[in-house]
């Protein structure tokens, strides 16, 4: 059997009818309906996988995640700030998430209002911080 990572974090409610599974979804500024084709075991399974989930007692945080804010770019899909810690965190449109080490309270001041998120990332951010990847489990969007 091959496992597969599935992100549902925008799936909001699941439901069966007629032979189909039924899925909404949020899509930040609006909500999505689809219907899938699916026996009624597959909607099963996942009231099922989500009773496992509640019962599962969360894991505590070592650290708090950086609040994200969705950006209009070509670049990236969300950008945030840890004022304490001075860490830039960035979306990129890929998917891929880095945080950016040392950025003063300035620059991300900076960054967010910029007209152009990409070209002032690019000029002023990109090879000047430290930064590291990091792994979908680590952050969140708001």
């Amino acid at each position: 059997m091959k496992l597969s990572k599935v992100d549902l974090s925008s799936l909001v409610a699941i439901a069966h009818s007629d032979g189909y599974l039924q899925l909404l979804l949020d899509r930040g500024d609006e909500v999505e309906f689809l219907e899938i084709p699916a026996p009624i075991q597959a909607y099963e399974g996942l009231q099922e996988l989500n009773e496992v989930i509640a019962e599962t007692p969360a894991l505590p945080f070592e650290e708090e995640a950086i609040a994200m804010l969705p950006v209009s770019s070509s670049m990236a899909i969300a950008v945030g700030y840890d004022r304490d810690e001075h860490i830039l965190q960035v979306e990129f449109q890929s998917g891929a998430v880095y945080q950016y080490l040392g950025v003063d309270e300035d620059t991300w001041e900076d960054l967010h209002s910029s007209d152009s998120i990409g070209s002032f990332f690019n000029e002023e951010i990109k090879g000047r911080y430290g930064c590291d990847r990091l792994d979908h489990a680590d952050y969140t969007i708001d």
